[in-house]
């Protein structure tokens, strides 16, 4: 089985919005990177269980297609740079999603089986079943909110989710975008049974289609002989199984937020298997780290640096100190991040700050450059899987003895390295970003170290 990458982080380039799936980072202010991960998110909500390879598959997929369907209309879509990340224009999103529905099924025909014979305000015919064709596809708008919201036509444009000629333009796009997605289709034996589309507005003020096209998490699909043979039972080759056992496991609690193994691989090669049938060819996926595989290709395209350090100052009175092993880092052309923080007086953001950088898909390493009472480097090191070295700033000797005695006495189970030299350790975080195929272990390690500090907490207000 494949490795996942259920997080992608960089301090290289600005977070514009973190998705049930997908990672949005800015490059210029005409472009962005999207990396779709693994996660899988079914009823609203992120399932704990990543699929692994099915970032790529999503990613390639809408790559292919957005190349395919290239003359229907304005697209964000520039270049795929990796199998899971593709750049795109900067768009301003409209936040409906546009579902096309060929068919009555999933999500409709269980609210039509309930008794309900309306959509997003679009009426249903009496005695349709399950599965069942409509006599011309119909679409039905969601808003995009913390829960999908269906509306009407009428009431979109009423609560002003967009006018309504723009509205028209945007049903009239994926009406040309489905169509021709089941002419394609059909040929390969396999039926578009309905399928969701994301609009924005481009620069020229055209509407522009974004986010993905035409995956097993943005569509559903039936082989044709399959659903010839019974309509009701045509399985799902899409992320509509997965929905159908959080279904049938579904407790008074709620939907299972995990998965089993047989599930999780069943849909990894229902994924794979789908986008050999669709684009003809295979998804090459090795068993390579995928973040260290997106790294490598966003480093090639130039729009990542190999490697990261930061440097982490305990007060702003200390930047003069940073720029000293910003300077000395220059040469090695690594990325370097200056931040401010203090473990005594906001010691939440270093730990928001770590966490950031344990999820960097890129090598890393951390210059703490604090005195006195350095509980800046004991605090990062308890919290980061990535080398920490300690460059304590001193202006004299008595400064010089206080400060190094306060570095070199970190927590136990807190490594932390002490460098006196800027030069010294800008070049010896240098040396330690090889050392980033650790990092899963390092973090394990700090898991057990948290877990047995929690055991103990408990144990000592047990005896309170």
């Amino acid at each position: 089985m494949l490795l996942p990458m259920s997080h992608c982080s960089t301090p290289q380039l600005e977070r514009l919005h973190s998705g049930k799936v997908r990672e949005s980072f800015r490059l210029d202010p005409d472009r962005r990177l999207l990396v779709a991960t693994d996660r899988i998110s079914c009823f609203d909500r992120v399932l704990d269980t990543p699929i692994p390879g099915k970032g790529a598959v999503l990613n390639s997929l809408s790559a292919w297609w957005f190349e395919q369907l290239a003359d229907l209309g304005p697209a964000h879509f520039l270049q795929s740079v990796d199998p899971a990340a593709m750049v795109v224009r900067e768009t301003t999103p409209i936040r409906l999603e546009v579902i096309v529905r060929a068919h009555l099924t999933g999500s409709a025909w269980r609210a039509y089986a309930q008794g309900r014979r309306e959509i997003s305000g679009v009426r249903l015919p009496d005695g349709m079943a399950e599965n069942q064709a409509f006599p011309e596809p119909i679409v039905t708008p969601t808003t995009k909110e913390a829960t999908d919201r269906e509306i009407s036509p009428a009431d979109l444009v009423a609560e002003r989710w967009t006018t309504a000629e723009i509205w028209q333009q945007m049903v009239d796009f994926a009406r040309r975008l489905f169509e021709r997605g089941r002419q394609m289709l059909e040929a390969r034996g396999l039926m578009l049974v309905d399928a969701k589309y994301e609009f924005g507005l481009g620069p020229d003020g055209r509407v522009t289609l974004i986010d993905e096209l035409h995956t097993p998490d943005a569509a559903r699909f039936w082989d044709r002989e399959d659903y010839e043979r019974d309509p009701r039972r045509a399985a799902f080759l899409d992320k509509e199984a997965v929905r159908q056992w959080l279904q049938a496991n579904r407790t008074p609690q709620g939907f299972p937020t995990t998965l089993p193994d047989y599930v999780v691989e069943a849909t990894h090669d229902r994924y794979r298997a789908l986008y050999r049938r669709i684009t003809g060819h295979d998804l090459a996926l090795t068993d390579e780290d995928p973040r260290d595989r997106l790294t490598r290709n966003l480093v090639k395209a130039g729009l990542l640096k190999p490697g990261f350090v930061a440097v982490v100052m305990g007060s702003s009175g200390d930047l003069e100190f940073g720029r000293r092993v910003a300077a000395a880092l220059e040469p090695y052309g690594v990325a370097v991040d200056l931040r401010v923080a203090s473990a005594h007086k906001n010691g939440e953001d270093v730990v928001a700050m770590a966490r950031e950088y344990n999820d960097a898909i890129e090598p890393g390493a951390v210059i703490a450059i604090a005195g006195r009472s350095n509980g800046l480097g004991g605090a990062l090191a308890a919290n980061l899987a990535l080398p920490v070295i300690n460059c304590p700033p001193f202006k004299d000797l008595a400064d010089y003895q206080v400060n190094i005695h306060s570095s070199l006495q970190m927590p136990s189970q807190t490594p932390a390295m002490t460098i006196l030299s800027p030069e010294a350790a800008a070049l010896a975080a240098v040396r330690c970003l090889n050392r980033h195929l650790l990092r899963d272990a390092t973090r394990a390690q700090i898991e057990r170290t948290k877990t047995a500090l929690q055991a103990e907490d408990r144990r000592v207000r047990g005896r309170a």
